[in-house]
């Protein structure tokens, strides 16, 4: 049986995303930040996420030469959308994924890295979502990360198919933008785990429901 972590990068004030969903905060220079976040990703046995997500994904890092490009190819993925496998061959990175990346330093080589071809080899999850995260958690092995977007977290969240919380706040305040837990119809207990805080400011925190 495995458990679902999701791992979101957050402002101070709790939004994944500005309202147009740029989120150039989350690529910092912070080298030991970016270590944790890489050595949170190796530690899945699948990735999960929404349609949107995957495009950017999906049309990004098969090229990617950045350290996290390695465990996001070579990790197996699940994309969870309504349009079939239709949802593989529309890889589109957005313009605010684009201009976040650009900012990070990253270079694409053009050449397909390791295990980039798996993007187009998905599994995609059609099905009534608990149903189809309880078909997923049955597998054997380490856990499954969602990566989001910030509706698709949500809906983890509201159904509570959640099994770990891996937040990494950012020192920023936005004011407004993408939340992940708005909606709840009532308050949602968790307890803190860990909280590891970085040179750069930003602080990862993992909680789990009580």
């Amino acid at each position: 049986m495995r458990e679902l972590i999701l791992k979101m990068s957050m402002s101070l004030d709790g939004f994944v995303g500005s309202p147009e969903g740029e989120a150039e905060w989350v690529f910092g220079a912070d080298q030991e930040a970016i270590a944790w976040s890489v050595e949170t990703v190796w530690n899945a046995s699948l990735h999960i996420m929404g349609s949107r997500s995957f495009h950017d994904m999906a049309a990004y890092w098969p090229t990617s030469t950045l350290v996290f490009a390695p465990p996001m190819n070579q990790i197996p993925k699940a994309v969870f959308s309504k349009q079939g496998r239709a949802v593989l061959k529309a890889a589109a990175m957005t313009k605010g994924l684009r201009q976040a990346l650009d900012r990070a330093g990253d270079t694409q080589t053009g050449q397909l890295q390791p295990g980039g071809e798996s993007w187009g080899e998905a599994y995609v999850a059609t099905g009534d979502l608990a149903d189809e995260v309880a078909r997923l958690k049955a597998g054997d092995g380490k856990p499954i990360i969602a990566h989001g977007g910030a509706a698709f977290a949500r809906s983890l969240i509201a159904q509570n198919l959640v099994d770990e919380y891996a937040l990494v706040v950012h020192p920023i305040a936005l004011g407004k933008g993408l939340p992940i837990f708005a909606g709840l119809p009532a308050p949602r207990p968790l307890k803190l785990v860990s909280s590891k805080a970085f040179p750069g400011g930003a602080v990862a925190q993992i909680y789990r429901p009580v």
